[in-house]
């Protein structure tokens, strides 16, 4: 089947949405009269205030865009987006069977639905404005896969989770990491993409809350230890690194120039702008943010043990620091030692058969409020 209109698309939704689990019982129970719609905010300025076109005004249309190569830029952005929004609520598409509470289910169900919507909003740009191009590539976003073929975009988008410490450590690192790519569209030449970010950015912040939290209700309870806590924290921290690309990106600097993707903080940081280096830019400035939350999570940590953010060179899979191997700590170690330490260091299969116990004892997490 091809689509040819919207609704033909929002029909293969309805069928992606039975197939992640992500039913109308569950939908009706924690998000009553819920609507998946588009939603447009108000951009502070019309102008385009970055790269070669500051001081134009932004463009409303895709015709409007003055060259093909930069139309294609817009349209890559808004795929990888939208790819990125689906890919997230098949990772996480086992938890509805094993919530911890209630709060949490609903919590759960309230961020598939507004993920879902991301995706839905990043394809009603693509039908809205790109015509046949967009179309095909709305309708591959439904088809792609984060299970079975793991065909999603981004590898860390291919990775299963299967439990909620998983899902606090994804929601606290991943979702902040999307927080930062969509707080740099949100400064975009292209108006409808700009306009789209604003309610998406107000949705994500109630996930990186529930991230947080989480975590602070497992540090808080001591039943889990913490060796295994950080273990992913360590799958979570170097998979969202990755997702800021490579270094002294080309696609990066091109992006900028068009003003199609800003700085994180763009509308404060002035024209002084280091354009080579870009994405190692944003990668620290959320660094420097992920680890301000996990000394929050540090502050309710009964234990003695603290928890850390790894070495920015550890387990990465793009840029400078890909194919090559690095503890914790930043130390460099050879392929050999890198076999060994890995299972010391990242999630094991021995860990997910001890998590299943320690499951098992209701007060492995405490419920929300309670010292967290």
């Amino acid at each position: 089947m091809r689509i040819s209109t919207f609704d033909d698309w929002v029909d293969l939704l309805k069928d992606w949405q039975k197939e992640i689990g992500l039913d109308h019982e569950l939908v009706d129970r924690y998000m009553p009269g819920y609507t998946l719609g588009a939603k447009y905010g108000e951009l502070p300025t019309p102008e385009i205030y970055f790269g070669d076109f500051k001081g134009e005004r932004r463009w409303e249309r895709v015709r409007e865009v003055p060259d093909q190569r930069m139309r294609d830029a817009v349209l890559n952005m808004i795929v990888y987006q939208g790819d990125t929004e689906f890919a997230s609520n098949e990772q996480q598409r086992f938890l509805v069977n094993n919530a911890p509470s209630e709060y949490d289910l609903a919590s759960l169900v309230r961020i598939m639905l507004e993920e879902t919507r991301h995706g839905y909003q990043m394809c009603h740009l693509l039908v809205h404005h790109f015509g046949n191009e967009g179309k095909i590539e709305a309708q591959k976003l439904l088809e792609r896969r984060a299970y079975g073929k793991r065909n999603r975009l981004l590898n860390a988008f291919n990775d299963d989770v299967t439990h909620w410490l998983d899902f606090f450590a994804y929601t606290n690192f991943m979702d902040r990491d999307g927080k930062f790519q969509l707080t740099m569209l949100s400064h975009s030449s292209f108006a409808p993409l700009a306009s789209s970010v604003g309610p998406m950015l107000r949705e994500e912040s109630f996930h990186m809350g529930i991230g947080i939290t989480g975590l602070r209700r497992i540090a808080s309870a001591g039943v889990i230890p913490v060796h295994i806590q950080q273990k992913y924290y360590n799958k979570w921290i170097s998979g969202s690194l990755d997702l800021f690309g490579t270094d002294h990106s080309g696609s990066a600097q091109w992006a900028y120039a068009w003003g199609i993707k800003g700085r994180v903080d763009e509308d404060k940081a002035g024209d002084g702008v280091d354009k080579e280096h870009l994405n190692e830019r944003a990668r620290e400035q959320f660094y420097a943010e992920v680890q301000a939350t996990v000394d929050r999570v540090n502050e309710v940590n009964v234990s003695e043990t603290k928890l850390y953010v790894p070495d920015m060179r550890f387990n990465r899979r793009i840029g400078a620091f890909a194919d090559k191997f690095y503890a914790v700590d930043g130390r460099e170690l050879t392929a050999d030692e890198w076999k060994a330490y890995a299972p010391t260091v990242l999630p094991s299969e021995a860990d997910e058969i001890a998590l299943k116990e320690f499951f098992k004892d209701p007060e492995w997490i405490v419920p929300k409020g309670k010292n967290a």
